[in-house]
C-alpha cells in the first residue's frame, strides 16, 4: 500500500525523529537521496550544469546541500537565492566550500534545475519572481525537492504559477498532492527516500498489485456458481444497446459464478455472451444505469427492491437525489460528479478530492470519480488512489467495463470501498496490458482482465 501523509503528519514524525538524531542529520540523508536521484536522471554527475532555485527554510536548505554533494562529484553547480537574508546558512556555506557558486540569476541554460523555491508548507502559486524565473527556463528539465512548489500538498489543488518537474524526490511519505491530480500531474515521476519516519494511518492511500492480490475474490475448493456470486446488471437501452454489451463484458470476466441480464438490449448481449443468464432473479449485487437513458431511473427502483449492493453508473447518477438504503458505490465522471452536487465542472476537476469527499458524506456512499488518477472515496473520508493505467483507456465505454467489474467484485462479496478501488485498479493494469502503448478500444479492457488476475495469482 503505498501511502500519502498530510503536512501535519509529516512534521510530526520529522519532529520525533529529529528528537533522537543529530542535529542536522535528517537533513543530510534527505539531500543524499536528492543528490543520487539528480545523479540517476542525467545519468552522470561530472560535468552536468545544475542549477539550484533555493527559497527560504529547509526545502532551500535541501536543495544546498545536494547542490554541496553534486559539486563534490564534479558538477558544475549554481544557486539562485530568492531570498537571500533566510537561506538556510549551513546548506549555503557547504555549497560554497564544495565549489559552488551563488549567482543573481542563470547565466547558461542547465542540464537541469533542482526547485527548492518552497516547501511542503506553502500555499497558492508561486509568487511573481519566482514565477518569473521558472517561466524564463523554458524546456529544462526540473527535480522538484519533496513537492513542485506551487502546488497544493494537502488538497492536490493548484492555484497559479507552479512547477512542472519531470522528477519529484519527496522525503519520509508520500504526500497527497503526489497522488492526487491536477497536481500529481504537476509531480513528474516520484522517488521516495526512505527516512524511517513512524506515522499514523494515511487517510489517502494507494493500491499496490501485491493489494490487490490478496484481496481478489478466489473460489473454494468446493465453490459452486451461486457460492461465488451472481451479478445482475440493469443497462443499456435501445438507444444505447452497446453500452449494455460491455458493462456484461466487464461483469463477465471470471470472478464471479454467473451474470443476469435485464434492459433493453437483451438478443445483443445473448449473441455476444451466451452464458449470461437473461432475465431477473436472485443476484448478490446489481449494476445500473449504463446507457440507460429514460429506463434508469425505473431500473434503479427495481434494483433497490432487491435490497442487495449496488453500482450506480452514468444515468442512474442523474436520478440518486438521497442516500441510499443499501451498501453502493457511485461511478461518476467529473461532468457527472458536478451535476449530482449542482457545481461547475471545472471546480471539480481543480479539486477532485474535496469533491470526491462531499459527494460520499452527501449520498452516504463509497464515490469513484474517474480520472486520470480515479479518487474512491468513503464517507468516512478514507480515499484510495488509482495509479495506473494508460491515457488510452480515456475512451468511450471504459466506464461500462468498468461498473460491470466493479459490481462483479461486489457479488463476490467484497464492500464498496475494496470493490471500487480494486476494480479501477485492475481496469487500469487491463487497459495498459491490452494497450501495449498504443490505442485501444473499450473491449479490449474486458478481454484483458482474466489474463491480468492471472498474472496476479500466479
Amino acid at each position: 500500500m503505498r501511502s500519502a501523509h498530510t503536512v501535519e503528519q509529516v512534521r510530526a514524525a520529522e519532529a520525533e525523529l529529529m528528537a533522537r538524531m543529530p542535529e542536522g542529520a535528517l537533513m543530510q540523508r534527505a539531500a543524499a537521496g536528492l543528490a543520487y536521484a539528480v545523479v540517476e536522471f542525467l545519468g552522470r554527475s561530472y560535468g552536468a550544469r545544475v542549477l539550484l532555485l533555493v527559497g527560504a527554510g529547509n526545502n532551500g536548505g535541501d536543495a544546498l546541500y545536494a547542490g554541496a554533494m553534486l559539486a563534490g562529484r564534479g558538477a558544475g553547480v549554481e544557486a539562485v537565492l530568492l531570498a537571500p537574508e533566510h537561506a538556510h546558512a549551513g546548506g549555503l556555506a557547504a555549497l560554497r566550500a564544495a565549489g559552488g557558486r551563488v549567482v543573481p540569476g542563470p547565466r547558461s541554460t542547465p542540464d537541469v534545475v533542482v526547485d527548492g523555491i518552497v516547501g511542503i508548507g506553502g500555499q497558492g502559486g508561486l509568487r511573481p519572481e519566482a514565477a518569473a524565473l521558472v517561466a524564463g527556463l523554458g524546456d529544462v528539465p526540473v527535480v522538484a525537492v519533496d513537492t513542485p512548489s506551487g502546488v497544493d500538498v494537502d488538497t492536490g489543488r493548484i492555484e497559479g504559477p507552479h512547477v512542472q518537474a519531470a522528477v519529484t524526490v519527496t522525503f519520509g511519505t508520500h504526500k497527497v498532492a503526489h497522488l492526487v491530480d491536477p497536481a500529481a500531474r504537476a509531480c513528474g515521476a516520484v522517488h521516495l527516500v526512505d527516512l524511517g519516519l513512524d506515522l499514523p494511518p494515511a487517510a489517502v492511500t494507494a493500491l499496490q498489485a501485491g493489494d490487490v492480490t490478496a484481496m481478489l475474490p478466489v473460489p473454494e475448493p468446493t465453490a459452486h456458481k451461486y457460492t461465488r456470486g451472481v451479478v445482475g446488471v440493469r443497462a443499456g437501452s435501445q438507444t444505447y444497446p452497446g453500452a449494455a454489451v460491455l458493462c456484461v463484458a466487464g461483469a463477465a470476466t471470471g470472478l464471479v459464478g454467473m451474470v443476469r441480464y435485464v434492459g433493453g438490449a437483451d438478443d445483443l448481449v445473448h449473441a455476444t455472451h451466451p452464458e449470461v443468464v437473461v432475465g431477473a432473479g436472485q443476484v448478490q449485487a446489481w449494476v445500473v444505469g449504463s446507457g440507460g437513458g429514460e429506463g434508469a431511473a425505473a431500473a434503479l427502483r427495481e434494483a433497490l427492491a432487491d435490497g442487495v449492493p449496488l453500482v450506480l453508473d452514468a444515468d442512474a447518477l442523474a436520478a440518486l437525489d438521497a442516500p441510499l438504503p443499501v451498501p453502493a458505490l457511485l461511478t461518476p465522471h467529473a461532468g457527472e460528479l458536478a451535476r449530482m452536487l449542482d457545481v461547475d465542472r471545472t471546480e471539480v476537476e481543480a479539486d477532485q478530492l474535496g469533491h470526491a469527499r462531499k459527494a460520499a458524506d452527501r449520498f452516504g456512499c463509497v464515490v469513484l470519480l474517474k480520472g486520470r488518477h480515479t479518487l474512491v472515496a468513503h464517507p468516512d473520508g478514507r480515499v484510495r488512489a488509482t495509479t495506473v493505467g494508460p491515457p488510452w483507456l480515456a475512451t468511450a465505454g471504459a466506464g461500462d467495463v468498468l461498473a460491470g467489474l466493479c459490481g462483479s467484485l461486489l457479488a463476490a462479496g467484497l464492500d464498496p470501498f475494496d470493490a471500487g478501488s480494486v476494480g479501477s485498479w485492475l481496469h487500469g493494469a487491463a487497459a495498459a496490458a491490452a494497450s501495449a502503448g498504443g490505442p485501444l478500444q473499450a473491449g479490449d479492457v474486458a478481454a484483458a482482465l482474466p489474463r491480468v488476475c492471472r498474472a496476479l495469482l500466479a
